[in-house]
């Protein structure tokens, strides 16, 4: 049901205008609106936390729907900063939301300083789920400013804030904020792929060459099966990166999220390459979602992060562990 709700709702309000204007950096108000009108923000919470009490597969599908539509407002970062928050029994968001880590942060004499680079939408926030060290903060929109303007690959605002806030309230880290960050985006990966793959097949099967469709080309259909397979996997990474969150493994997300951001890379180099020269351009609805995995795949840690994490743990496991620590995940 919700996950029809969402259609009907992007349908309704998300067309190739609406995506421009984003895309120019424009907030889209009504929009918004309409998703805190629906309780998208709190879906992620149980029904005693105030939420929907969605089971792991429909918060996952809300999450993958996010994608497929690329999105251009934090809705994700909301449902998860409110999850965040929630668990640490702090304050909801009352509008949209991020989520960060940034342990460089100084908190001197009840004041906490400091820079927090590329928050999506950073500007149009109510309030920023922190994590600095083992405390969480729930820093309002009086407790920065803007530093420096910032821009994804998407063309989606992710501006430097410059924190400036008098601690008024703080809680234990329920859990690790690029854990919750990186789950998320493996679903919107997972989500941006099947579009991706959706307009990749209908591409090659109406576009003529030689006197048929690409489809019917051997090599084509080749990469339209890994692409296919590179879906799959995502689905599959992202649902384990939840699996994980849900009890605190931390390498179980690991593992999820960089196999989700491996098919990001790939996926939409092949979609972009089946699409051939017309893909790349910022005018064709391909690159709505092609530069949206690219962004999703660097955020909350980017690949590098997370395989060093795995590497490490593989190391310290050593030879007679590392294959018990493998299958555990």
């Amino acid at each position: 049901m919700l996950a029809d709700m969402i259609e009907r709702l992007l349908e309704r309000h998300l067309d190739d205008s609406a995506q421009a204007r984003a895309r120019s950096g424009e907030w889209l108000p009504e929009l918004w609106a309409e998703f805190e009108e629906m309780g998208l923000p709190l879906a992620l919470l149980s029904e005693e936390q105030g939420g929907f009490g969605l089971d792991p597969a429909d918060q996952g599908e809300a999450l993958r729907l996010l994608g497929r539509h690329a999105v251009p407002l934090p809705v994700a970062e909301t449902m998860g900063a409110n999850r965040l928050l929630a668990a640490a029994g702090l304050p909801l968001a009352e509008g949209a939301a991020g989520l960060a880590r940034a342990d460089a942060l100084t908190l001197t004499e009840g004041r906490l300083t400091g820079p927090v680079a590329r928050i999506a939408w950073g500007d149009k926030l109510d309030c920023l789920a922190l994590a600095v060290g083992d405390r969480l903060y729930r820093v309002p929109r009086a407790g920065w400013q803007v530093a420096e303007a910032g821009m994804a690959l998407n063309f989606q605002p992710r501006p430097t804030l410059q924190i400036d806030w008098a601690v008024d309230v703080s809680a234990p880290l329920p859990h690790c904020p690029l854990a919750e960050g990186a789950t998320l985006r493996a679903f919107q990966i997972a989500g941006a792929l099947e579009a991706a793959l959706d307009l990749t097949l209908e591409h090659t099967g109406t576009r003529v060459q030689f006197g048929k469709p690409l489809s019917k080309f051997q090599a084509v259909q080749h990469e339209l099966a890994k692409l296919a397979g590179e879906l799959a996997c995502a689905t599959a990474a992202a649902d384990l990166a939840a699996e994980a969150l849900a009890r605190g493994d931390l390498l179980g997300v690991a593992a999820g999220s960089l196999r989700a951001r491996e098919a990001a890379g790939t996926g939409a180099s092949i979609a972009t390459q089946m699409h051939g020269a017309i893909g790349f351009t910022r005018e064709h609805r391909l690159q709505l979602f092609t530069t949206s995995l690219w962004t999703w795949r660097d955020e909350f840690g980017g690949q590098v992060f997370w395989a060093k994490l795995l590497g490490q743990a593989a190391l310290d496991a050593g030879g007679t562990g590392y294959w018990p620590m493998v299958t555990a995940l």
